[in-house]
């Protein structure tokens, strides 16, 4: 198994977009996509306090904006069709469909349920599946949603843990990879986290067609603080994990690592003093198959990049308020919580998340 781009051509999207998602561009964004080799999306706070969707220029230029109820976090794309879908943010209840086409579909939450904030397409755009809470019974579980049906919910998998954030599935579509960061919430509690004392981080491959638990890595007791939020796919099979550390602030685990179908938990451990300036936190984390590296920020200010296939330390980089992480033609596009993405400034704040929309493939 190997890392497979999830990107269309420009060419393509444009194409499916359609002249109604084309007529509602300005001159200024027409020609920031005409001129575009790659387009990001992305969540952002606009002045007034509202939430949209941002569809970005490699070069940060804006392209488009689409209102949203409230905040996402993730978000992901389909391989397949090129949509995309925009996950709320824990405890949020809704997941915005976008197809090129820019008819949008809500999914809104069954009761006794929220969404974690992440997700994925089956590889053949078919299914959408959402980490999701069943906060009664203190287990995590996968939504399953048909796109064919206008996204109606057809079931649900568990995830075989507690806290589930990221979501992914396997290039060839055989599992799913549930990354459980162990903390207990409820709504009823906003996002308190209520078990920091007893956490249960891992990391799960679900098979896809069954739901059955194919693999379950459960992190060593000494880092049962250290919950595991973010995935990406990398190269010759590899998940990547970030995680964020809950225990005391003067300790410095590793925060990154990876797993494999048939292969034990391998962590990365950092430089400590990387470690420290990242805060115990990876915010984010992306892959970028074409150069063979691996992406991480954190809001402290810093961005990090690794050898793919080594996890050996490239570079380090200061960037105040680091959010979003994406690859790039080169490296990653990068944006922050005060207004920059891929070095250009505006007057929002970009998410924590962002995903490629289109591009050269790799």
């Amino acid at each position: 198994m190997s890392a497979r781009s999830a990107l269309i051509d420009r060419r393509s999207f444009v194409k499916a977009a359609g002249s109604l998602f084309l007529a509602g561009l300005s001159a200024p964004a027409v020609f920031a996509l005409e001129r575009a080799d790659a387009v990001y999306a992305t969540g952002i706070k606009m002045p007034d306090g509202r939430f949209a969707l941002a569809l970005m220029a490699e070069d940060g230029a804006f392209i488009s904006r689409i209102a949203l109820p409230d905040r996402i976090h993730g978000l992901t794309v389909s391989p397949a069709t090129g949509a995309v879908a925009a996950f709320a943010r824990r405890p949020g209840t809704f997941i915005l469909v976008l197809p090129p086409s820019g008819a949008e579909t809500i999914i809104n939450a069954i009761p006794d349920r929220h969404f974690y904030g992440h997700g994925a397409f089956s590889p053949d755009g078919r299914f959408l599946y959402a980490s999701e809470n069943d906060f009664d019974n203190r287990r995590g579980v996968i939504g399953i949603y048909d796109a064919r049906q206008n996204y109606i919910r057809i079931g649900e998998y568990p995830t075989y843990g507690i806290g589930p954030h990221d979501l992914s599935v396997t290039p060839d579509g055989r599992f799913l990879i549930a990354a459980n960061g162990g903390i207990e919430t409820h709504p009823d509690f906003g996002r308190t986290k209520l078990n920091l004392d007893h956490m249960e981080p891992s990391l799960a491959l679900i098979d896809a067609e069954s739901g059955a638990l194919v693999e379950k890595h459960a992190l060593p007791a000494a880092l049962s603080q250290l919950s595991t939020r973010h995935l990406a796919l990398g190269g010759e099979g590899r998940i990547w994990f970030a995680c964020q550390f809950e225990g005391p602030r003067n300790e410095t685990p590793p925060l990154v690592g990876h797993i494999a179908p048939g292969e034990a938990l391998s962590f990365k451990p950092l430089p400590e003093d990387v470690t420290i300036s990242l805060g115990n936190y990876v915010g984010a984390i992306a892959a970028n198959p074409r150069d063979g590296l691996i992406g991480l920020t954190s809001p402290r200010g810093l961005v990090v990049t690794l050898e793919e296939a080594t996890g050996r330390l490239v570079s380090t980089g200061k960037l105040e308020n680091a959010a979003g992480i994406a690859d790039a033609a080169h490296g990653f596009a990068v944006g922050t919580y005060d207004g920059l993405f891929a070095g250009a400034r505006h007057d929002v704040a970009f998410d924590q998340h962002a995903v490629r929309l289109i591009g050269n493939s790799v």
